[in-house]
Order: structure tokens, then sequence, then C-alpha cells
């Protein structure tokens, strides 16, 4: 499976910006899915995660309240509406397909992972 995610760029501080992941097969659909992000100088950390029925969502403390994960099987795409963005959200965004049927916290617990899409949030 291949991912590409997209929807990265520059904002200012309280605005918003919509990342999608987007997978080359229908394996994905059932399969929890999530979303990590990696700042410079920083571990990689999770940001939220969504079961493949879509209705089981956990976020990091860091984001909740602020970011939404969704996904449409159908089209075999993971989003990641972000709101409110702090320059503290500064990152590579990267997509991820987990092994089991739920989302998870746990980097481990994931077997594909897209390229990464950079958002940066200037204050």
């Amino acid at each position: 499976v291949q991912l590409q995610a997209s929807g990265g760029g520059l904002v200012q501080a309280g605005g918003s910006l919509r990342l999608s992941c987007s997978a080359s097969r229908r394996t994905s659909s059932n399969n929890g899915m999530g979303w990590f992000r990696q700042a410079p100088g920083k571990e990689r950390e999770f940001v939220a995660t969504i079961g493949w029925r879509g209705g089981d969502t956990y976020y990091a403390e860091s984001v909740k309240g602020r970011f939404t994960v969704s996904r449409d099987n159908a089209k075999n795409t993971l989003y990641l509406q972000m709101n409110s963005l702090k320059p503290e959200d500064t990152a590579v965004y990267y997509c991820a397909v987990a092994r089991s049927s739920a989302g998870t916290s746990n980097a481990k617990s994931y077997q594909y992972w897209g390229q990464g899409t950079q958002v940066t949030v200037s204050s």
C-alpha cells in the first residue's frame, strides 16, 4: 500500500488546514489509520487515529478540540481537519495504516507510512 499525504502549507496562527491521505488500494478500508507528526529535533508523535468504521477516534491532548480526523473508505482517503492552528503545530505530518482494524496511538502498530507533508504555522 502506498500512501500520499497532501494539503500541508504555510498558515498564520489561528488559521486552518485540511490534510488528505490517499491510499493506493483498498486494503486501508479494513484497517485503522492515523496521523503522526515530527517537528525538527523532536521525535515523531501521535496526533489522531480512527478505526476502520470511522466511528472511533482518539486524539493527542495537544490537539483535542482543534483537530478532527475522518475517513472516506469509498475513496480510500484519510483526512485531518486542523483548526485554530498554533506555531507549536509546525511539523511534518505523516499518515499511516494500522495492522488492525482499530485505531491506535502506538506507532509500532502501523505497517504502512506516507511520505509526509509539511505544515508550518507562523506567529
